[in-house]
């Protein structure tokens, strides 16, 4: 594969009179572990979701691996998986049921999917609750769960929102040790997260958004410069007031 992984040209969106979109423009490269962060409201859920397909954009395109996610989704999709953040899950199904549904709808063979079930529930330390309905997980359960359907056909590009919100200490580790996994085996992940410091341990590429552009987008080292990536959020988003003379009333009692 030459080119990036995924390739944002121009996407547009707008709510009414609120523009959470403004002709944002990204590459992601192939191969990369790649962190999107911006403050709430940035336009970072609504861009991913155009450049997955979740959501029609007013303008733009998006490529996934080259082809033309809106001129040909079906074939777009086949090379994409994705964890949305707040979509929700068909719950009534078993978590085995789901992820082996999963895989059926994207065209993978029934013996495969099967393997390949086993093997998520296990990696993902969901062997024992296989047979319990989604409907009954925990929100760091059906986190993973959906993160199992996203993978069971092997794409080669992940797009994932939020994927460790809710997800405890251990099962985030493994969720780590998966996806550097992945992207060692070429594939390419792209991660929101608010969480800085995850982003800067995991990604080797990061994008700065808000007000639905782009502010700063490339190598982690480049973008974050002698600083953190926090401290070059901040610079560049705005933000961080001194509150240190004001809610008196919050430091103890006269």
């Amino acid at each position: 594969m030459t080119g990036p992984a995924l390739s944002l040209r121009n996407l547009s969106k707008r709510f009414g009179e609120k523009l959470a979109v403004d002709a944002l423009s990204l590459d992601v490269p192939a191969g990369s572990f790649f962190g999107v962060v911006g403050p709430n409201g940035a336009g970072k859920t609504t861009s991913l979701s155009m450049a997955t397909g979740l959501l029609r954009p007013d303008t733009g395109q998006a490529f996934v691996l080259g082809t033309d996610l809106w001129a040909d989704p079906l074939r777009g999709k086949q090379k994409l998986g994705v964890l949305p953040d707040g979509v929700r899950l068909f719950d009534r199904l078993s978590g085995a049921e789901l992820v082996r549904y999963s895989g059926l709808l994207r065209g993978v063979g029934e013996e495969d999917v099967r393997v390949r079930t086993e093997e998520l529930l296990d990696a993902l330390d969901l062997t024992s609750a296989g047979e319990r309905l989604v409907v009954d997980y925990s929100a760091g359960m059906t986190k993973k769960i959906a993160l199992a359907c996203a993978l069971v056909h092997a794409p080669r590009l992940l797009v994932l929102d939020e994927p460790f919100e809710a997800v405890d200490p251990v099962s985030g580790a493994t969720i780590r040790s998966l996806l550097t996994g992945y992207v060692a085996g070429g594939g390419t992940v792209v991660l929101s997260s608010h969480v800085m410091d995850l982003v800067e341990r995991l990604c080797d590429h990061v994008a700065i958004i808000a007000e639905g552009r782009v502010l700063a987008a490339g190598e982690l080292g480049t973008v974050r410069g002698g600083g953190t990536l926090e401290e070059r959020f901040v610079e560049l988003v705005g933000g961080g007031r001194d509150l240190s003379s004001g809610l008196t009333w919050l430091r103890g009692r006269p």
